[in-house]
């Protein structure tokens, strides 16, 4: 059995893997916010234990088992989230603190259950992909709205980050999953965006927030 810390070190790894599921030492450093040494001695352990491979001065690795045990732990983490918001009423910038204390619970028939009665959901509440019972994720084929153009129609699918003061802001501009949005212009200057959505006109959003938001075409 994994600690917690462990499980969390695994849930990084592979929310950074890139698509030859290698991460560097430095990244997860930076993430964690940890000094390398003290990642490096953690990394070595989940090198024991078959979760990655690790060798110094390479980029780590995460094995097969690595990669299941970690997409576990996120399903669970978005099981919790999905749950929370759709039973419970919670708002999507309420739910990941609790989800990051129910994702350590070892309950597999419990997560199952509250996966049926959701009708077992792809998306997590933030349009993240929730794995299934056998690791696997649905392909997403989103665009940063920054990369859209001026006259397109697009649906906002997944956010690139759910960090709740990113989610109060969308809140109170009305925005959720599932909104149309009309690009009506680009600013050359700064390449801020003037939206039309929900019968709302000329919305300027930031290059920053349009680069957050994850679109689908219409």
């Amino acid at each position: 059995m994994l600690s917690q810390t462990e499980e969390n070190y695994l849930k990084t790894l592979y929310l950074l893997a890139n698509e030859e599921d290698v991460v560097n030492l430095s990244e997860i450093s930076k993430r964690l916010e940890i000094s390398s040494p003290t990642a490096n001695s953690m990394i070595k352990n989940l090198h024991e234990k078959g979760l990655v491979k690790y060798e110094k001065y390479k980029p780590i690795l995460l094995t097969q088992k690595g990669k299941l045990s970690a997409a576990y732990i996120i399903r669970k983490h978005r099981l919790t989230e999905m749950y929370l918001v759709e039973k419970m009423e919670f708002g999507w910038e309420d739910v990941h603190e609790i989800a990051e204390q129910m994702e350590h619970i070892i309950a597999p028939r419990f997560f199952d259950k509250m996966d049926e009665l959701l009708g077992f959901p792809e998306v997590d509440p933030h349009g993240s992909p929730i794995p299934n019972k056998d690791g696997k994720v649905i392909q997403q084929h989103h665009q940063q709205l920054s990369q859209c153009a001026a006259g397109e129609t697009v649906i906002l699918s997944s956010l690139k980050q759910s960090e709740n003061d990113f989610l109060n802001f969308l809140n109170s501009r009305g925005l959720a999953l599932g909104t149309l949005i009309t690009i009506v212009s680009i600013e050359p200057f700064d390449q801020s965006m003037v939206v039309n959505y929900n019968d709302q006109k000329s919305v300027s959003l930031s290059q920053t927030v349009c680069e957050q938001l994850l679109v689908t075409k219409k």
